[in-house]
């Protein structure tokens, strides 16, 4: 069975993650979201390395969420059984179901979001699964921190683990790697990937998803002029002083 090229920096920032908060342990059942784009196709695989080499026995399944609008996934149905990856395909009426609620200039990006995580925790339910993996990175968790303070004045960001309502624990155990590390793991192993192309927003007269780029744009911009800027986040998000802000429920009185 082959085996895909993984940097051992992306192993050992992803084996820190999961021994500080616990995301995989004996007998899982994992539920991973496979959109076949470079963060969960790195993540199954990395996923499929720790199979191999964990002390501890635990399962996973790739499940790819078809919105009912003829997608073709051939090709990652072939790409995951030549990896000894288990794989399905959930086929909902996602697309369907935006067609009657779209509005014309409307951004349906977070609907689609919503419809996607919602199939998951629905097909990891009536499946038996415990835990939904999703390829999260220290990318996305930055730039959802400045969304949610620019635009929603809040202070929240992308935690590794965390429980739903229904009781599934949903585990990102990507969420310290970069995005330009994912990246560097598809090109290192030719891999095809399925690109924005494929999500039915595209297919709507829609607003882009321009506040995600505009985060992304700047933080970049900050990297540029500070350097190091994105390791002092990630400390920053170890490193919480809760009790200093305008919070009168967390101050110490």
């Amino acid at each position: 069975m082959k085996q895909a090229q993984i940097s051992k920096k992306i192993l050992k920032q992803v084996g820190r993650t999961n021994a500080e908060f616990g995301l995989i342990q004996e007998g899982d059942r994992i539920l991973v979201g496979l959109s076949g784009g470079k963060d969960s196709l790195t993540l199954v695989h990395v996923l499929k390395h720790f199979q191999r080499v964990a002390p501890y026995n635990f399962s996973f399944v790739a499940v790819t969420i078809a919105y009912g609008m003829g997608e073709e996934y051939d090709f990652l149905q072939r790409h995951c059984q030549e990896y000894g990856i288990e794989h399905r395909i959930y086929t909902t009426e996602i697309f369907q179901i935006a067609q009657e609620k779209i509005r014309p200039n409307s951004s349906y990006c977070s609907f689609f979001s919503r419809m996607r995580r919602g199939a998951l925790y629905t097909y990891a339910r009536e499946h038996g699964f415990n835990k939904l993996a999703l390829g999260h990175h220290l990318d996305d968790a930055i730039e959802s921190f400045f969304m949610n303070m620019f635009y929603n004045g809040a202070m929240r960001a992308l935690p590794p683990i965390y429980k739903s309502s229904k009781g599934l624990y949903v585990i990102r155990p990507l969420i310290e790697v970069r995005e330009r590390q994912l990246a560097g793991f598809v090109k290192r192993n030719g891999f095809q990937v399925v690109g924005d192309e494929s999500c039915p927003a595209m297919r709507f007269d829609i607003k882009e998803p321009y506040v995600r780029a505009r985060m992304k744009e700047f933080v970049r911009r900050l990297e540029e002029e500070f350097g190091d800027v994105v390791k002092y986040i990630r400390a920053a998000f170890r490193h919480i002083h809760d009790d200093t802000f305008l919070d009168k429920s967390r101050l110490h009185l």
